[in-house]
Parts: C-alpha cells; sequence; structure tokens
C-alpha cells in the first residue's frame, strides 16, 4: 500500500486542503486539521474556558450542505486562510483577529439556510484539532472502498467528500476494518487504528457545488451492510508521511 493523497481541514465543515506532506506528532491530530470551528447561535462552547466540544456545537455541513463547496488554503506562519467557493468571492483572513472573524460571518452567511441556526464565531481549543472523536484523531480512507461506493451508486464521486486526513491506495476494498486495533506505519509514523468512522447525511453531498446529488448513506447501508466509511487512528509515534510513502500493517 502506499499513501496517495492528504489533507487538512483548516476551519472545521469550511473547506479542505490537499498537501503533499506533513509531520505527525505522537498524541495530536493532524497538525492543522480542525484547529478553528464555527460555532452557532445554540452551540454551548465556553469561550472563556476552550476545550473541544462535540460537532453539534458548530456549523456543520450535514446541517448545512452549501458549506461542503468550501474550499481552503493555509498560511501556517501568518496563521490566515483563503476560502473560496464557486458562488463567492474569495475570502482571505485571519480567523483568530476579531474584524476578521465578523468579515467571515459576512461571506459565510450565503452559504446559510435561513432556517437554521446562523453561526455566531470562529473558536478554538488549545493544542487540539476539534475532530469529530473525543480523543485526538486522524482519519485513514482506503481509495479502494471508494471507488466500491462510486461503483454501487453507478456515479462517479470525489475523494473530498469523505472529509478523511490520509488516503491509502492498492488495498482491498474494506480492508480497513480488519486492521482496528492494530498499528500501521506510513513513511516514519506509526498510527493505531482504533474504530470504523460511522457517517452521516454530510457524504451526500457534492463537494464542489455544495448540493446534495447522491445516497451515500443508503448505498452504503443497502450494498455493503453498514454506514461506516475510514477509521479513526491515534499517533503513536511521531514521524513524516509523504505522498508515495509506503503503507504497511505492522
Amino acid at each position: 500500500m502506499q499513501v496517495c493523497a492528504l489533507y487538512r481541514h483548516p476551519i472545521k465543515s469550511h473547506g479542505r486542503e490537499a498537501i503533499e506532506l506533513v509531520h505527525l506528532i505522537q498524541g495530536q491530530t493532524m497538525p492543522w486539521d480542525r484547529v478553528w470551528a464555527v460555532t452557532h447561535e445554540a452551540a454551548k462552547f465556553d469561550a472563556d474556558n476552550p476545550e473541544w466540544a462535540s460537532c453539534h456545537n458548530f456549523m456543520i455541513g450535514s446541517r448545512t450542505p452549501g458549506l461542503v463547496g468550501i474550499w481552503a488554503k493555509l498560511d501556517t506562519v501568518n496563521r490566515r486562510v483563503t476560502l473560496t467557493h464557486q458562488d463567492l468571492e474569495p475570502l482571505t483572513f485571519a480567523p483568530d483577529d476579531a474584524t476578521d472573524a465578523a468579515r467571515f460571518l459576512d461571506w459565510v452567511a450565503p452559504l446559510c439556510p435561513a432556517d437554521r441556526a446562523a453561526p455566531t464565531a470562529i473558536v478554538a481549543a488549545p493544542d487540539r484539532g476539534m475532530t469529530d472523536s473525543p480523543y485526538p484523531s486522524v482519519s485513514i480512507m482506503n481509495a479502494a472502498s471508494h471507488r466500491a461506493v462510486a461503483d454501487a451508486l453507478g456515479v462517479k464521486i470525489t475523494k473530498e467528500r469523505w472529509r478523511g486526513n490520509i488516503w491509502l491506495d492498492d488495498a482491498a476494498a474494506w480492508a480497513e476494518f480488519g486492521w482496528i486495533g492494530r498499528d500501521i506505519k506510513l513513511g516514519s509514523a506509526v498510527l493505531r487504528i482504533r474504530e470504523p468512522i460511522e457517517r452521516c447525511a454530510v457524504t451526500n453531498t457534492n463537494p464542489i457545488t455544495g448540493q446534495r446529488d447522491t445516497a451515500t448513506l443508503d448505498i452504503l447501508n443497502s450494498a455493503f451492510g453498514h454506514q461506516d466509511f475510514g477509521v479513526y487512528a491515534e499517533i503513536i509515534q511521531s514521524g513524516d508521511i509523504a505522498l508515495g510513502d509506503k503503507a504497511e500493517v505492522i
């Protein structure tokens, strides 16, 4: 097996960025992945004592499909993010700056349905990406499983809809579920596979248009007997991963 794609998502549910290499650190999430998240009017997040919170406290694609059409590019030196969407002008801003955060809220407003809770602020938890799992995780996807879902749907779908961090190729479809409880070496890093990722309605949404265009969840259940895609892993040995690196279950 080999690493065929790497992604980070600087602002949770607000765009993804393809990268070519990454240095993983033991016990942490993927660097710059879900560093920020966007609260809504009903969120229960204590900005004075910030810590990890579940996805229900944030603006997410399953409730606001238009967000899925956002792409991101991160300037790690200056902590600035550029967001693009086919229906909006590009926006470059600093999520940590209150004035810039207000600009972002104005920018994203057209993508948010009027009958849903509106976005209110951009927040962050110290030293912790706001992943969906309560423990610091990295998501690993199998390209063969993606192709199996596309074949069952009978249409082409892009892998970005799964919002994964690390993509592997040259494995059998669904082989990743057999790795649970085992370790996998990717480049010079080692990760422990923890559990499958149960999927939600956001996977039905096109990551280019932000429109729901497939019955991804239905086909997972009907054709494969589960609603899972990809696995969560923990980093147990720091190391570097680059496109083309060997992947080996150990």
